[in-house]
């Protein structure tokens, strides 16, 4: 079975990620994928980048398909490093650069998150927005599965 946030949580999450992103006065993409990488929800913040809109959704699909945080993948996919040439596979899907999160429950990845639309620390910052609202909601029971 393919674990997923219900679409209620999932705006929650984006909800959390579009308050950040004004504070930074910075408009971006907000994208929440279920376990798979496959889409639940996505925002475009109003002036957000085009390019921005598979690029959060890549980064979403690469955190789900990879059950690790995209920045974790920039040293590793460097040139010489054993990862090099990572961003090239999937289709050119995986993404090795910040802003993409999975999201965890009960020790497995039911979920990620992934922003675009600044520099890396930026979409990190807005993005870590998202999965301190997603760490709040499992610590008070408010997290919902979709069935």
């Amino acid at each position: 079975m393919v674990a997923a946030i219900s679409l209620e949580t999932a705006k929650r999450l984006i909800e959390a990620a579009e308050e950040r992103a004004n504070e930074i006065d910075n408009p971006m993409v907000i994208t929440v994928a279920n376990s798979e990488g496959n889409l639940i929800a996505q925002h475009r913040m109003d002036g957000a980048w085009l390019a921005s809109v598979n690029i959060s959704r890549n980064k979403a699909y690469t955190s789900a398909a990879l059950d690790t945080a995209t920045h974790d993948l920039a040293e590793p996919s460097a040139p010489g490093n054993s990862l090099y040439g990572l961003d090239t596979r999937d289709e050119g899907r995986m993404v090795v650069f910040g802003g993409g999160y999975p999201l965890e429950k009960d020790g497995g990845i039911v979920g990620s998150v992934g922003v675009s639309g600044g520099a890396v620390s930026q979409d990190r910052d807005v993005a870590e927005a998202a999965v301190a609202k997603w760490r709040n909601l499992l610590e008070k029971g408010e997290v919902e599965m979709a069935e």
